[in-house]
């Protein structure tokens, strides 16, 4: 790999930064106001780490810059998310609304990965406790609106989430406790809104 020029670490550096600052990275505008320098001129020194490898960037896409590699800047930090948190589902609000949110949490690597959205949520009850999943337990969900067979997911059902296996039967759809002493749901429709990605637990 070809050697980085100081200016082209500095704007790597700040890149790095920012995302691991504030969970995504900055936009092209966001950097020439750091430097006080052009759109243009950032243009070039982002071009020139794709080039020599230290970057990567989506142009139809905004905050799409991606480091690539840390080598340089000193320590590799992981990559790091702001991800909302999911406090009480107000019925008939979008899942992901400011009505229903409780705040943020930073989640770092390996729960979150980048390009990617996640959110959060409190795990209530023991329904899943044989597979590890706590009452009090913080959830990492990926977001998707489609599951495989087995997957732990989040579901919406009568306007409200849970977190079960899923599996998809003849004619219904079986959302799967992991916990003898709780029932299976069944549904002919649900809405998914994400997949486990991970669970935190703190002492």
């Amino acid at each position: 790999m070809k050697n980085l020029t100081d200016r082209q670490k500095e704007v790597l550096e700040f890149i790095a930064r920012f995302t691991n600052e504030n969970g995504y990275p900055p936009t092209v505008r966001e950097i020439g106001d750091n430097f006080g320098i052009s759109l243009r001129a950032v243009q070039d020194h982002i071009a020139a780490c794709q080039k020599k490898g230290y970057l990567s960037q989506c142009q139809k896409r905004s905050r799409s810059i991606r480091v690539l590699r840390e080598e340089e800047l000193g320590e590799t930090k992981p990559f790091l998310a702001r991800v909302p948190l999911l406090g009480t589902i107000a019925a008939g609000k979008p899942l992901l609304c400011e009505e229903n949110l409780d705040g943020y949490v930073n989640i770092a690597e390996p729960f979150v990965r980048p390009g990617k959205n996640y959110f959060a949520l409190h795990v209530r009850g023991a329904s899943m406790m044989n597979a590890g999943i706590l009452d009090g337990d913080l959830a990492i969900i990926e977001q998707a609106e489609i599951a495989t067979e087995g997957q732990i997911i989040v579901a919406v059902v009568d306007n409200a989430i849970t977190l079960k296996r899923f599996y998809r039967e003849e004619e219904r759809i079986r959302l799967q406790p992991e916990n003898p002493d709780f029932q299976p749901i069944y549904a002919q429709d649900i809405q998914i809104a994400g997949v486990l990605a991970g669970i935190v637990r703190t002492y």
